[in-house]
């Protein structure tokens, strides 16, 4: 119940204060906002020039193994994306994070922090056509200078991806993401991959189902699958909700919920 209570009040601040930014102007809108939560696939398009869109939520996440759980909850996974050219957006994110450890149901350590702050960019590569994919290219880097001194990385993080979509027809669509990662102070690289389906249970309200991980160059390959719902307020707002788990060790369970909304140019 409290869990439930954390995320019912994290995402019912989000809801206020970007319904009431963009309700206000909902009279200056475009098609419906393409968002880049609540999956892990990231949108091959780029927001329209000199619009802004925020993406947030929250989440909780746990693994137990050997009488030891580790615990996530994250309060605010916030991206702002802004459409600086027709085929570009700018891209500048972070999350705040409460992790507990706990023993045999006993805490033994806890720490809320930053995550590094994500600044990056997206760019359209190509429109879809016939059988061809829409393309967009990612980049993002990890600032460590945002985390809690304990656990900073000594070291800037990168990751790049390729991202790809496919509509199958009036209801139903196909993307994927494919790229690489390096991230907490290892040389080693993590090589990214997802996969999502979404249908179109009706206009407003569409579901997914997806499939995503990473394969390491010295470890062992790390596979994760969640499903979901967005749902259109408007054009401009959409909510959304997403359970998961991991397929290999890592996760017993992912519960995620959070809003998305478009500020339209005054």
């Amino acid at each position: 119940m409290k869990l439930i209570k954390q995320l019912r009040n994290s995402i019912l601040v989000l809801i206020l204060t970007g319904s009431t930014m963009v309700f206000a102007q909902e009279n200056n809108t475009l098609e419906a906002l393409i968002t880049d939560r609540p999956d892990a696939t990231e949108s091959p398009t780029a927001m329209p020039k000199g619009f802004l869109q925020v993406e947030s939520g929250a989440f909780y996440e746990s693994f137990e193994e050997n009488n030891i759980k580790n615990e996530d909850f994250t309060y605010n996974t916030m991206l702002v994306r802004y459409g600086l050219l027709d085929n570009l957006e700018l891209r500048l994110g972070y999350d705040y994070t409460d992790s507990k450890t706990k023993f045999n149901g006993n805490e033994v350590a806890s720490i809320n922090s930053f995550s590094p702050m994500l600044l990056g960019f997206k760019v359209g590569i190509a429109e879809e056509k016939r059988t061809m994919p829409e393309i967009g290219f990612l980049v993002h880097l990890y600032l460590p200078f945002s985390v809690n001194k304990d656990i900073r990385p000594e070291n800037t993080g990168v990751d790049f991806r390729f991202s790809f979509a496919h509509t199958l027809n009036e209801r139903s669509s196909l993307s994927y993401n494919l790229g690489a990662a390096w991230e907490n102070d290892s040389p080693e690289a993590a090589y990214l991959y997802t996969i999502a389906y979404g249908y179109s249970l009706t206009e407003k309200l569409v579901a997914y189902v997806e499939f995503y991980g990473d394969f390491l160059e010295n470890n062992k390959a790390n596979h994760f699958w969640d499903a979901g719902l967005s749902y259109l307020l408007s054009n401009n707002v959409q909510l959304d909700a997403t359970v998961g788990s991991s397929i290999t060790k890592g996760q017993d369970i992912l519960i995620s919920a959070g809003i998305s909304f478009r500020i339209p140019k005054s």
